[in-house]
């Protein structure tokens, strides 16, 4: 069973790769190629990007339910094939309503694969090897993201519409790939997850029994401020600070988001092994020091005049330390959700979690732009400072309320095994 778990994890991982990998072929370029290489103007631009993120919203609602009654197999297909067809629909569309539906096929069929993919990856894991098993999953798509992304910088040229055309169609290819790689699964019949809510409770519904979940409600909390303070000011209140304050180059700017992915890829399995084995309430705490850290730094940045390469290398470190808090939430958040969940709901956990993630990703860049685009850039680095140190308070509340297998799967484990060992060896003393 063990074996076959395995084969079937280090498909969806694989899969999941190459879809990352089409992703990040088009990701950098889709506002350059709506507003200028198909001529639709910088308003149609931002609707297409607000399309991505208003698909998932309507969609996330209703997607736990469906996993959680159909399986997250059947879900995450139907989820590539919506993506394959907004992505090829993107490279092809010339007027502005083709592109509007296609990035809304785009964002829907984005936002029901992530919950499915997380769902089989607790099925065909347990909780002692679901940690590594979430952090392989960052650290490819990552990767994936990062080469498509180079990859994809060489073969774009943005005076010839048949180049985006061709990468467009590489990211419909990989995302049917992926639903090739996935539909090979043989998943386990049953999730190993123990249930965390009483069965009366669940009994009154998903939905009911989730609001129920206070320690889920706690974390959903904790994740939005995540999502929001890190994920929601890359590519809008940040970036404009950098450019704007900090003033280095947007090729510069390329440079500090390489160095985000580097970090990544570099600390990943590194990190694992220092985390794993501790509490992820302490963990998460950790990350809101690190951010903390990472937001001054970005804040002297812009105070640093005339010592470009100060203000520079301080900017830059600030994405690279985001990289090394994002590879110790990657094993510790994703496993939380779902050793929380009960067996019979961890499609709904999932899904829900992910609504908090795009609801984030919504209102970060709104309120990050805003801010920045009205000089507000003291309170812009003060609000993200406090958010930060909000996170570790957060976090440590959470500890208190986590169950000590949840808050700690291997040191649970490790006990576990001593009380059997010791109570084996009680019985055979007694004998």
């Amino acid at each position: 069973m063990t074996t076959a778990m395995g084969a079937a994890l280090r498909r969806i991982q694989l899969g999941n790769a190459l879809s990352a990998f089409g992703n990040g072929f088009t990701v950098p370029y889709l506002y350059v190629y709506v507003a200028k290489v198909r001529d639709l103007g910088a308003s149609t631009a931002g609707v297409v990007l607000a399309m991505l993120a208003v698909a998932a919203l309507v969609v996330l609602p209703l997607t736990g339910r469906v996993i959680d009654r159909r399986g997250p197999l059947p879900v995450a297909i139907a989820g590539t094939v919506s993506a394959a067809v907004g992505a090829l629909g993107l490279g092809l569309s010339a007027t502005e309503p083709l592109v509007i539906a296609s990035a809304i096929a785009l964002g829907a069929g984005i936002a029901v694969i992530q919950p499915a993919l997380a769902t089989m990856i607790v099925w065909c894991s347990t909780t002692v090897t679901r940690s590594r098993a979430f952090a392989t999953q960052f650290f490819l798509n990552n990767l994936g993201l990062g080469v498509g992304g180079l990859v994809g910088g060489l073969l774009v040229d943005e005076t010839h519409a048949a180049s985006f055309v061709r990468l467009f169609a590489i990211e419909a290819v990989m995302f049917l790939v992926l639903g090739a790689a996935i539909a090979s699964v043989r998943l386990p019949r049953a999730p190993k997850v123990e249930d965390a809510v009483p069965t009366e409770e669940r009994a009154r519904g998903a939905w009911r029994a989730l609001f129920a979940d206070r320690r889920m409600m706690w974390l959903c909390v904790l994740g939005f401020v995540l999502f929001f303070a890190c994920y929601g000011q890359f590519e809008s209140g940040l970036a404009a600070y950098a450019t704007e304050v900090t003033r280095i180059p947007p090729a510069t700017l390329g440079i500090a988001l390489a160095a985000n992915t580097a970090a990544i890829v570099a600390a990943q399995f590194v990190v694992l092994k220092l985390v794993e084995r501790r509490r992820r309430s302490r963990v998460m705490a950790l990350v809101g020091m690190i951010w903390t850290v990472a937001w001054i730094a970005a804040g002297v940045s812009g105070l640093v005049h005339g010592a470009q390469v100060v203000a520079t290398a301080l900017l830059i470190s600030t994405y690279a330390l985001f990289g090394i808090g994002e590879s110790m939430l990657s094993p510790t958040v994703a496993p939380l959700v779902a050793d929380l969940a009960p067996a019979s709901l961890i499609g709904q956990y999932n899904s829900v979690f992910a609504l908090v993630k795009q609801l984030a990703l919504a209102v970060g860049p709104a309120v990050g732009a805003l801010m920045v685009g009205h000089g507000m850039y003291v309170a812009y680095i003060a609000m993200l400072v406090v958010c930060s140190v909000g996170i570790s308070g957060l976090a440590m509340r959470l500890g208190r309320m986590l169950r000590p297998a949840q808050d700690n799967p291997q040191r649970a484990v490790v006990v576990a095994r001593a009380a059997r060992a010791e109570a084996s060896e009680q019985v055979a003393a007694a004998a």
